[in-house]
Order: C-alpha cells, then structure tokens, then sequence
C-alpha cells in the first residue's frame, strides 16, 4: 500500500504530465501563450510530484518558481543542476495570462514565436523526464 506521500507525487506527476501534452498540443496549435504557461505549469508539477516523494511529506509546495523548486531538489540530488536552464520557465507564469502583466502587450498577440514555445517544451520535458528518472530509480530501489 501506498504512503500519503507517495499518493500526492503520483497525483502531481500524472497531472504535469497530462499538463505538457495539453501544452503540446496548444503550441501545435500556435496558441503559444497559453502552451507557455502550461509548460511551466507542468515543470512545476513535477518538480513538486519528485520532492513530495523525497521529502517524504504532505507539505504543500505555495511556490510556483522553477528555479526555488529546483534549488530544493538539487540540496536532495546534485544531478537536478543539469535541468538549472528550465528556470527560464518562471518567465512565462504570469505574463502570459494577464495583459496588465505585458505592460502595452496583449498575451495572446504577443508570444507569436514558435521556436520560443518549442524551447519551453524541451525545458519541461527534460524536467518531466529527469523525475520521471528518480522517481522510477526511487520505486526499483524499494
């Protein structure tokens, strides 16, 4: 049977990856402001599905930022440095929703670059990946 904990990083990573497919299939669609953000959304998830499993706890997670869940997983495990570049993601958490956040810009006009949003979906997906790694590693070694 299952801990809590495992539980909750279960829950967390099935959701960011279903968030990156969602994201995917946005940015297919060139609607890349809002793929942006669902990439970040889903690194997010999973950064936070790895640490509710390491940390062994129900703590809930109030940060949103890439780069501070990934500073809390490289303090458990050295390898998540090479994932260090998905903080770039943060820039996408409020711009992207909100035209008072893109100050004289509309989101929706204003991310138009298909490379950017192909970009955004490596950084997640290498986040998504390198967990989806430790968290497999972590249930062989049980």
């Amino acid at each position: 049977m299952r801990r809590p904990y495992e539980r909750e990083s279960v829950r967390w990573l099935t959701h960011a990856r279903d968030e990156f497919e969602d994201a995917n299939e946005l940015r297919q669609r060139d609607r890349f402001y809002l793929a942006l953000f669902h990439f970040q959304q889903a690194a997010e998830k999973a950064l936070k599905a790895y640490l509710y499993l390491e940390l062994k706890s129900g703590e809930v997670f109030y940060t949103h930022s890439i780069d501070e869940l990934i500073q809390m997983a490289v303090e458990i495990d050295p390898e998540f440095e090479k994932i260090v570049s998905a903080k770039k993601l943060d820039q996408y958490y409020i711009p992207t929703r909100y035209p008072n956040g893109l100050p004289g810009g509309v989101p929706s006009r204003y991310y138009d670059d298909p490379e950017e949003a192909m970009q955004a979906k490596d950084l997640a997906e290498g986040v998504i990946k390198l967990v989806i790694m430790k968290i497999n590693r972590d249930n062989r070694d049980s």
